[in-house]
């Protein structure tokens, strides 16, 4: 069930409220960043999701709360780097197709706070383009989202081709369908399967404790 505060920020966020929202988190002072995204926007958005799959909100209204949270995150987060404090990259992206794109703005966001340089190519990015950037840039981790059943044959190419390149950068897949179905024949032995952002942190907060213990060796 959601909260009282995650179902209020719902309201602003299907208000198109951009204000209301804002104000809405920030009076959580004393929560981390991982904690609004965990117990606030998360459930907040999965709570609208509900209301539009029982059709009590339209379509529209669903694309207007996923605007103003687009937003209201991108004012109150760092969610894309451009400089690495410990030399590391990423590229997060969601399969072609996948439209939603705000649980892996969130990860981006963990990503920055944790030192890495990030590039966050959002939703709908055909693999080629994928491919091309990644043989380029050299990414020491590809995040990919999916959150659609009828994805899940594009995920084996993503993964089979991505997972192949020269520098073998880690695979890491979320989205809706990590918390809800068994993904791993879709995957091979370099893929991180993280069912929630707490996963994602978790692992991030270890490198970085690898980083701090091998530098004393």
């Amino acid at each position: 069930m959601v909260s009282q505060i995650a179902s209020e920020l719902a309201d602003y966020l299907l208000a198109g409220d951009q204000q209301a929202a804002i104000q809405c988190i920030q009076q959580n002072e004393d929560m981390t960043n991982l904690m609004i995204f965990h117990q606030l926007i998360t459930p907040a958005m999965q709570y609208i999701g509900e209301l539009w799959e029982k059709n009590e909100i339209t379509v529209a209204d669903e694309h207007l709360a996923t605007a103003t949270c687009d937003f209201v995150f991108s004012r109150l987060f760092s969610w894309q780097g451009d400089q690495s404090a410990n030399g590391k990259k990423a590229i997060l992206l969601c399969l072609e197709g996948e439209q939603h794109y705000l649980g892996l703005k969130m990860v981006s966001s963990l990503f920055v706070e944790h030192g890495w340089n990030v590039r966050f190519f959002g939703p709908n990015l055909p693999l080629e383009y994928a491919l091309e950037t990644a043989e380029k840039w050299k990414p020491d981790v590809i995040g990919l989202s999916v959150s659609i059943v009828y994805h899940l044959p594009h995920l084996k190419h993503y993964v089979k081709h991505l997972s192949s390149l020269s520098n073998r950068p880690v695979i890491m897949l979320g989205g809706r369908l990590a918390a809800t179905h068994d993904l791993r024949p879709y995957c091979d032995g370099n893929t991180m399967i993280l069912k929630d952002l707490l996963m994602a942190n978790h692992w991030l907060s270890s490198e970085v404790l690898e980083e701090k213990t091998n530098a004393t060796l």
